[in-house]
């Protein structure tokens, strides 16, 4: 009896733990699990293009037949209390019975110059990002 006490009570601390290891991102919503050094002079994202694509291909449930892409360049902004490139995005993804919900806008997070996280409701994060065409999001295939 005693002995499975002791094993609960160290799954108990263990995922109390595990828990404490997890970042929260501030007021922006989702996890962060990469190590932030907290550096304010981020390098550019300089293939930030390919490494979203590589991200949506996984992201999304379905990455073929998306409508009206665009993306903004990344530019640097504040995201929970740091600053870091953004690029913000919007496109249209086709739902998994073929139709289409209309178009959906997130922030794109990137850390040291590597995609870091995607922020599904960037709010003010992305108000007034200049959008242009993403083409490339629009021919994306499984």
């Amino acid at each position: 009896m005693l002995g499975a006490v002791s094993k609960f009570c160290a799954i108990v601390l263990l995922a109390g733990s595990l828990a404490a290891c997890m970042t929260d991102s501030g007021d922006q919503g989702g996890v962060v699990y990469t190590d932030d050094r907290g550096v304010a002079n981020q390098p550019f994202p300089t293939d930030y293009r390919a490494q979203l694509l590589a991200f949506l291909k996984t992201y999304l449930n379905n990455p073929v037949g998306i409508r009206d892409a665009a993306m903004a360049a990344p530019t640097q902004r504040t995201v929970g209390g740091r600053l870091r490139y953004v690029s913000c995005l919007r496109y249209n993804a086709r739902e998994l019975d073929g139709s289409y919900q209309g178009a959906v806008e997130r922030a794109v997070v990137y850390v040291d110059a590597r995609l870091d996280r995607m922020i599904e409701k960037p709010g003010d994060v992305c108000a007034g990002a200049v959008y242009a065409p993403f083409p490339e999001l629009e021919k994306l295939t499984r």
